[in-house]
């Protein structure tokens, strides 16, 4: 049921921020139900919207009947692909149970729309200095927000939540840009928590971004009228006509970044002449604001933006024909593109591009069952940093995906291979969180229940653990040419027996060595970084 105070909340919001009185929204609040709330509106703009049902959707969806048409090799691509796309992953004898149901694709759907986590636990576990630490010299704010999309065990309706709103700060859209002098670190966190707050009110994606641009936030990123007023205007409705930005700014004329305090000041000194934009009458920066996230470019502007990220090697025709699909579904939340993008057959068949270091690295240390210590995400940080693929920083959001130039790529490669895939957890140190070998994949990654142990037979073994190991990582087997320069170096025949090699003798502990330098060997293969397109 919809809370009383909700409803007197939002109408106080809006009186408090001057943007018209009680009679100005439309609502009942003396009712409250949970109907009257999605006809909340303030002079036209919807506050609230349920998420559309997936048979609203005009962008083709991948269904279980599809998904299960095809190969199983096939299968476990584009399941890696939607789960590391979603920042998650899951060991592959699980993953396995899940692809056998034949309701893959729905359960995923399905697990999306129920509440599993426990929100209160988990944000009492990211702060825990047993567990994560929190230098002075790092951006706290960001360090939580990376951590909590590892925390968070179930992809469920908050996991969702989390990582749309991960999602769209890494856009220009959203982005705090605590790069800038005028913005600073805490603002990482308001952008962030007041998107999860309003996705998890339902907020529409208008209303959402109408309280982005009002914000001192985003004022600290674009600090005066006509910048401010330009930069809405292109980043939301791709609208780039230098003729409407003196009109913008002076329907912003009051409002100003104090530069002593990088505070939001809006004036008295308000604009009275009539101004023609977005087909309608605007006079002061509250109506410049309201009546462009209102717009019918809108929905088109934030569409297009979103295509260009997941979609990065799609031609343009291609992007086009999406976003026009997209747009013709009449999305009215962020979910709404984002999760129809995500379960679309031009993504999860089509799509080939280069993964993100999150895609990678969130879905990597769930299959390979990864143990955390206290500088895990100190360290992802860092090296998104190093990546320049740092979370939430830069003015114009990550431009560039996944910057694949020498340095950065070099930095993506030394991470996901020293801190994830050659790391393995000492036995004596699964209940230790500090010490350097605390941390990697745990001993039940390469169990003896995940492959076939002859021990008559080291070839089939060998065989039998090199792809687990491949398609835990990869989603698929070793090849035969692989396979061969594996036996040669392992496996040794003496006196007419094939034996394995000192050191990699499946038999003993020693198969974690075994394990190691196979996934040495997946580290420096091109399709662990990337998307694969089906060949069907």
């Amino acid at each position: 049921m919809l809370k009383l105070s909700g409803i007197v909340f939002v109408v106080l919001l809006f009186m408090l921020q001057g943007c018209g009185d009680s009679s100005d929204v439309n609502s009942n609040p003396s009712s409250g139900s949970t109907d009257e709330k999605y006809e909340l509106s303030y002079k036209g703009l919807k506050f609230f919207s349920q998420d559309l049902p997936h048979s609203a959707y005009r962008l083709e969806q991948l269904s279980d009947k599809d998904f299960n048409g095809l190969s199983e090799e096939n299968k476990l691509i584009v399941a890696d692909k939607l789960l590391s796309t979603l920042f998650f992953g899951y060991p592959l004898a699980e993953l396995k149970d899940k692809i056998d149901s034949g309701s893959f694709i729905s359960g995923v759907q399905e697990g999306l729309r129920v509440d599993k986590n426990d929100l209160s636990a988990v944000e009492a576990y990211i702060v825990d200095e047993k567990y994560f630490t929190r230098p002075d010299y790092a951006n706290k704010e960001v360090l939580d927000i990376l951590t909590r999309l590892y925390a968070l065990e179930h992809l469920d309706r908050h996991f969702l939540i989390d990582w749309s709103a991960y999602i769209l700060t890494q856009t220009i859209m959203f982005s705090p840009a605590y790069e800038l002098e005028s913005s600073h670190e805490p603002n990482t966190e308001r952008v962030y928590n007041r998107l999860v707050r309003n996705l998890e009110e339902e907020a529409t994606m208008r209303y959402v971004t109408y309280l982005h641009m009002i914000s001192s936030d985003n004022w600290r990123r674009f600090r005066s009228p006509e910048d401010n007023g330009r930069e809405m205007m292109e980043i939301y409705l791709l609208d780039f006509d230098d003729a409407k930005v003196p009109l913008a700014g002076k329907t912003l004329q009051n409002w100003k970044l104090d530069r002593d305090n990088d505070t939001l000041v809006v004036g008295l000194n308000e604009n009275t002449i009539p101004i023609s934009l977005f087909n309608t009458t605007l006079y002061n920066g509250d109506d410049f604001y309201r009546e462009l996230a209102k717009s019918d470019a809108f929905t088109q502007g934030v569409v297009e933006r979103l295509v260009d990220f997941f979609l990065t090697t799609h031609t343009v025709s291609e992007k086009e024909r999406i976003a026009d699909k997209l747009v013709a579904s009449k999305p009215e939340t962020w979910q709404d593109i984002l999760v129809q993008i995500v379960f679309s057959k031009a993504f999860l068949l089509e799509s080939d591009r280069s993964k993100s270091a999150e895609e990678l690295f969130y879905a990597m240390v769930r299959k390979v069952e990864y143990k955390h210590y206290q500088r895990t995400f100190t360290n992802f940080a860092s090296a998104l940093e190093d990546m320049h693929q740092a979370s939430m920083k830069y003015k114009l959001g990550k431009l560039e995906r996944v910057p694949l130039d020498t340095l950065s790529f070099i930095n993506y490669h030394k991470f996901i291979r020293e801190q994830v895939l050659i790391k393995k957890v000492n036995s004596d140190k699964l209940n230790n969180y500090k010490d350097w070998g605390s941390y990697g994949w745990k001993p039940s990654f390469i169990e003896e229940e995940n492959f076939t142990l002859d021990q008559n037979d080291p070839k089939v073994s060998l065989h039998s653990f090199i792809n687990h190991l491949f398609k835990s990582t990869i989603s698929r087997e070793a090849t035969t040419i692989e396979l061969k320069l594996f036996e040669d170096h392992m496996l040794e025949t003496i006196d007419g027996k094939l034996e394995y090699v000192n050191a990699f003798d499946l038999l003993t502990d020693q198969k974690a060595n075994v394990a190691i330098l196979v996934l040495d060997y997946i580290s420096r293969l091109t399709e662990l970084y990337r998307f694969q397109k089906l060949s069907l």
